[in-house]
């Protein structure tokens, strides 16, 4: 859905001398608000100082959102190549419509997983019943770069129903494997690389031990936690160290995501666009600019235009 700006946003490192003295957060992001069109969204990935943890290149944190009726979200069709996109909502609803003819509202708890491969174009608006009453929107929306065997796939799209992502409790904790294998379940979602992403909510004082990962990091959709000496506060993205048994503790009551997996190398991006080559980025731009991507099925009249 989201636009990249021209200024990454900022972050500040934390002292990491060796694997075994690591202290558990290699690197604090703390995003600036970013309106990309009636709505906020927090922006943590990427950044001049991380660009990926494992294979997620994007992370933006959509919301809260206040609609009054008649108003809503509104993203014209748009375009990606190489990356696949996730989106998960805490309140609301989106409808998901792409040029492979899929149609589909996300509500809270789904998962819209949605291949770009060789090239998509997608829009995401909202349905008349729900605009037509005042409403909230409140999700993440995440890119995965693909492994380059997989970049020019055919597009896909998978869409997850809540029942289907598997959930356990640890010490009480209620935690959500949405994608990945953690805490002795595996999700169905299907994933291209080693990836994870977990939901848990937390009440203040309760702890949660991160999974193994390749390369890990935790986001505070909501509350504050603490990770070995390091204070993670609300919206902050906690990239962490290899240190293992790294234990979270929420301060106050909770909502987090962990997400990480294997580091797929260097990708290159530039607005919706992202490739392990950067002569793959020009081409699409010069296709969007034709207009010789597929069209959204049922949304063909309108389109984003390439910022110049």
């Amino acid at each position: 859905m989201s636009t990249l700006t021209q200024n990454p946003e900022e972050a500040f490192e934390q002292d990491c001398v060796t694997p075994s003295g690591c202290k558990a957060v290699e690197l604090l992001i703390e995003p600036r608000d970013r309106d990309i069109g009636g709505f906020s969204v927090r922006r943590v990935l990427p950044t001049r100082q991380r660009r990926m943890v494992g294979p997620w290149i994007f992370f933006d944190h959509m919301g809260p959102a206040e609609f009054p009726a008649g108003e809503g979200i509104n993203v014209r069709p748009h375009p990606h190549i190489n990356l696949a996109t996730v989106t998960y909502l805490f309140e609301g609803e989106i409808l998901h419509r792409d040029s492979l003819g899929s149609l589909q509202p996300i509500r809270p708890g789904d998962v819209n997983l949605m291949v770009a491969g060789k090239g998509i174009t997608h829009s995401e608006r909202e349905r008349p019943e729900v605009t037509e009453v005042a409403h909230r929107l409140h999700g993440l929306q995440l890119w995965l770069a693909l492994p380059e065997a997989d970049e020019e796939i055919d597009p896909a799209f998978y869409h997850y129903p809540s029942d289907d992502i598997p959930h356990v409790e640890i010490d009480s904790v209620p935690i959500r494997v949405i994608m990945g294998s953690a805490y002795g379940v595996t999700s169905p979602i299907k994933v291209y690389a080693d990836t994870l992403y977990v939901e848990a909510h937390l009440q203040a004082g309760q702890r949660i031990r991160v999974p193994n990962a390749n390369e890990r990091a935790v986001y505070v959709a909501e509350g504050e936690l603490n990770a070995g000496d390091t204070q993670i506060p609300e919206y902050a993205l906690a990239v962490l160290s290899d240190k293992p048994d790294i234990e979270l503790t929420a301060e106050r009551d909770s909502r987090i995501a962990i997400v990480g997996g294997e580091n797929l190398g260097k990708r290159y991006m530039e607005w919706n666009f992202v490739s392990s080559r950067r002569e793959r980025i020009e081409q699409a731009k010069a296709e969007w600019k034709a207009q010789t991507f597929p069209k959204v099925v049922g949304d063909e009249d309108e389109f984003i235009p390439m910022p110049e």
